[in-house]
């Protein structure tokens, strides 16, 4: 049998096995108790949240032979065949490749037929914020009122794009991002089954990467896999991502707050010689200053996934930096990686970044003798 992605793989198959959402499964849940079922669904959110994975779970719960439930058997022919995807009274639409309003034209033809297995034929429209003006005007009138027997499942990442007139006609729910928490726990769970193991802070580092998507998670820890460790390392992760150690952009910042001007440009000259990305050095310079930002707020947001001496070393810059520093380095590096393109070159953007910064440090970083460098 041949591998399947742990993102098919893993895709739910019940509403229960859904991670997060609950403030939309509860609804859709009571929708079909109360069998106060709308013609037409439009679920937005970003990629990977489980847009199109609910419309099916809808389609399967609105054909499941044991009767229109929130917890379909998975065991009868219609289900089977919608986990299969070859259920004939379930039409996905990819909106992407098919925008032409003589695609629309087509579909709403076919919409007069009765369904030809289910109790409900459904159409499941993925992107349809990419349709184009007219094919959302061909679209209107059925979707404000469509036989009985069809429902409309629309699923988008942008949902501005829609018409208003498109809003209006649709039971809208928007997806969240999943956080750190649900990603990681849930990754636990498929590598306990999968029987394989991985450090804590390398599950950290894959659902931060993911940025919210369960399907980034697993596809960045399918990825991860196949580097061939046993265990998934965090320093795999970190060189798998393209990130940098934290060491290198902690001890800058650390020079920095000291305004030792002169360890701060060796320092750049050892990562100069192991081909550091300059780009990156900054951004996990920026995202350092953040932590330590939500740390002197908040100490528990500093993080409880690095290892000690970061986190010590995390605890005295969040004491010693003052928060108006702090927001005014941020900002000079912010503004320094979005002139990285116009720089000379990389390297040199990122050492007059960081002198820009040096040079707003409030202690006396220079000295005259410094100062004097080539006069007579």
């Amino acid at each position: 049998m041949s591998y399947q992605v742990l993102a098919r793989k893993w895709r739910p198959q019940t509403f229960a096995d859904v991670v997060g959402q609950e403030h939309i499964l509860t609804v859709l849940a009571n929708c079909f108790l109360l069998g106060r079922i709308h013609h037409a669904y439009l679920l937005s959110g970003t990629r990977g949240v489980g847009k199109t994975t609910i419309a099916r779970l809808m389609a399967k719960g609105l054909n499941c032979e044991t009767g229109i439930t929130a917890t379909p058997c998975g065991q009868c022919a219609n289900c089977l065949e919608i986990e299969q995807g070859r259920f004939v009274d379930l039409m996905e639409i990819d909106a992407a490749s098919r925008t032409k309003v003589e695609d629309t034209r087509e579909l709403l033809n076919n919409i007069q037929y009765l369904p030809a297995r289910g109790r409900f034929k459904v159409y499941l429209i993925d992107e349809v914020h990419m349709l184009s003006r007219h094919s959302f005007n061909a679209l209107l009138k059925t979707l404000e009122e469509p036989p009985e027997h069809i429902k409309f499942l629309l699923a988008t990442t942008d949902p501005q794009k829609l018409p208003v007139t498109i809003l209006s006609r649709c039971l809208q729910f928007h997806l969240k991002a999943l956080d750190i928490e649900q990603i990681c726990n849930h990754l636990v769970k498929v590598l306990q089954y999968e029987h394989l193991k991985a450090e804590p802070l390398a599950l950290k580092l894959l659902a931060r990467a993911a940025e919210g998507s369960m399907r980034d998670a697993l596809s960045l820890t399918d990825q991860a896999i196949a580097m061939g460790q046993v265990v998934i390392s965090a320093d795999t992760v970190k060189m798998m991502l393209g990130r940098l150690n934290t060491e290198q952009p902690l001890a800058l910042l650390e020079s920095l707050v000291a305004a030792d001007g002169r360890a701060m440009i060796a320092q750049l000259s050892q990562y100069a010689a192991r081909g550091i990305d300059w780009e990156s050095l900054l951004v996990e310079m920026l995202s350092l200053l953040h932590r330590i930002a939500m740390g002197q707020l908040q100490p528990d947001q500093l993080g409880d996934y690095e290892e000690h001496n970061v986190l010590s070393r995390l605890r005295e810059l969040s004491q010693r930096l003052p928060p108006e520093d702090l927001q005014l380095y941020y900002q000079i590096l912010l503004v320094g990686r979005k002139e990285l393109l116009y720089a000379p070159d990389r390297r040199m953007g990122v050492e007059m970044t960081l002198l820009r910064a040096l040079a707003f440090h409030p202690k006396e970083h220079f000295s005259s003798a410094e100062c004097t460098v080539g006069r007579t």
